[in-house]
């Protein structure tokens, strides 16, 4: 699938100071890279009334995607606590 990273994504990885939730993350993207399906990413789940967006859990943090055709877009990793506050 090929993958991108919006710039919110990549603003809010930054802020995530613990080495284990980056190291999950890490293998969170390679596996959305290395897949062919939706099918393959056993921790993706579809967000109820929208059609795109989906999440995945790691730990207390949640990864906010958007899927369209054979892209994925990262759009947000946040607590989760806040992260329906800023995603869809």
């Amino acid at each position: 699938m090929i993958v991108e990273f919006k710039e919110s994504f990549k603003k809010d990885l930054e802020k995530i100071l613990d080495k284990k939730i980056l190291v999950n993350v890490n293998s969170v993207i390679e596996q959305v890279e290395d897949s062919h399906s939706l099918d393959q990413l056993n921790k993706l789940k579809k967000l109820k009334g929208y059609k795109t967006f989906y999440r995945i859990r790691i730990g207390d943090y949640r990864i906010g995607l958007t899927i369209e055709r054979s892209t994925v877009s990262f759009v947000r990793i946040l607590h989760r606590k806040d992260i329906y506050k800023f995603f869809p």
